[in-house]
């Protein structure tokens, strides 16, 4: 029974100590796996982050040169009929949106279906005058249409309108980071 009760002297305060260090290093390894993985998502949300402004810095320049004034001079060639400055101003248009599609996935729902709907309406303006006019008459008069309409357009243009969604939301996400934004 001595025996015994000597044993427990030792093995009892040893076992004490052996669970205290226990606790202590997993609590000691659990924080610091925890502030690793903070750092981590820190890490990826500045990532994020910046993507996301590539996105919105290329929506805007994507938006901005789907401008009449912006497209129209860029495409422009003399000795163009209506037809041929149609078509390429539809064909600029498309291959740049097809540049830029691959950004939608860094950008909102709100800022990815203004940016669409700013490409519908100018391929659909195009359209529209282009089809009223001789498809062989010079494309100097369909540039003069186009200009002659955006003179007598009432209210913001739907880029003007696109680039103040697009501006807001970056605003957003360089002043609060990911979190505010809607996915």
């Amino acid at each position: 029974m001595d025996t015994t009760l000597d044993i427990l002297k030792y093995t009892l305060p040893a076992f004490i100590v052996l669970l205290a260090c226990v606790i202590i290093v997993s609590r000691f390894l659990l924080s610091e796996t925890q502030r690793k993985q903070l750092d981590l998502m820190r890490d990826t949300q500045d990532t994020t982050i910046r993507l996301r402004l590539q996105a919105y810095e290329r929506m805007a320049l994507f938006v901005d040169r789907l401008h009449p004034r912006q497209l129209l001079t860029r495409v422009y060639e003399p000795g163009m009929t209506v037809i041929q400055f149609q078509q390429a101003l539809i064909i600029n248009i498309r291959t740049e949106f097809e540049h830029n599609l691959a950004q939608q996935i860094y950008v909102s729902k709100d800022v990815w279906n203004a940016v669409r709907g700013v490409k519908e309406q100018q391929l659909n303006m195009i359209n529209s005058m282009a089809s009223q006019m001789p498809p062989d008459a010079s494309a100097k008069e369909l540039h003069k249409r186009i200009v002659d309409y955006l003179l007598t357009v009432e209210g913001e243009l739907p880029t003007d309108i696109a680039l103040g969604i697009i501006n807001d939301e970056a605003k957003a996400v360089l002043s609060y980071g990911a979190i505010t934004t809607k996915n």
